[in-house]
């Protein structure tokens, strides 16, 4: 754990920014007048290029976490820096900026679009926020090939099995060229096969270079990041692997 007075310290490291630093992050939702705490006082440095897998039990907070993580959601305490900024401090179309240009998004459901292509799919983030100096329907037909997909880049997400609707969310995930990846139970509803090529993706990302952030419940799946850290009961038990 990171020993950080709360009062002072809401400034990221400097000695090698983070990919992800999180200080003293509390989280709270309201039900009418009554707080209900979700995280309690959470710290946790994400380093460049590093591939973290966060386990814990349903209703440990993780998701919460992992939507703080993704500037989905803002903390009700401390602070995140996201690829050195400090989201709290950011505009609606900063976030969005944000989320759109480093963060790439893999959910366990797919979320694709069911009435396009697969190639439409994975070019759908670039239509709100093309970063610059990418081509959409270049870098979605290379994203194709890396997750082995060329040949079904003009059917519907109904016409593929699971594990290539996930092909297509890494690819999807990948279209804007993020330094993060965020991966929520991204083998959950994977035969254990295909969740390995699935993880096998993800490595490959990892060892060029970005940064692989994933929620899994699952022990073997979470044996593929370089650390493992777990949410119970909202604070952080770390340090295992």
């Amino acid at each position: 754990m990171n020993d950080h007075n709360p009062h002072d310290h809401t400034e990221p490291r400097q000695d090698e920014t983070p990919a992800v630093d999180i200080i003293n992050v509390r989280k709270s939702y309201y039900i009418g007048k009554m707080e209900v705490p979700i995280l309690h006082g959470i710290d946790l440095a994400i380093q460049r290029g590093e591939f973290l897998a966060i386990m814990g039990p349903s209703g440990s907070g993780k998701s919460t976490l992992m939507n703080l993580i993704g500037c989905l959601d803002l903390p009700t305490g401390g602070a995140i820096h996201v690829s050195g900024k400090d989201v709290s401090k950011l505009s609606e179309a900063e976030l969005a900026h944000l989320r759109g240009q480093e963060i790439g998004f893999v959910f366990q459901t797919f979320n694709l679009v069911s009435r396009m292509s697969v190639l439409k799919n994975i070019e759908l983030p670039t239509l709100a926020n093309q970063k610059p100096g990418v081509d959409p329907g270049k870098r979605a037909k290379e994203l194709i090939e890396l997750v082995g997909l060329s040949d079904r880049m003009h059917h519907k997400p109904t016409e593929l099995s699971g594990g290539q609707r996930q092909r297509v969310a890494i690819a999807r995930a990948l279209v804007n060229d993020p330094s993060i990846i965020l991966a929520d139970e991204p083998t959950g509803n994977l035969d254990t096969k295909t969740g390995d090529e699935i993880m096998k993706i993800f490595e490959d990302l990892n060892r060029d270079g970005r940064t692989v952030i994933m929620i899994t419940h699952d022990p073997e799946i979470a044996a593929h990041a370089d650390r493992i850290v777990r949410v119970k009961d909202g604070v952080l038990v770390e340090g295992f692997n």
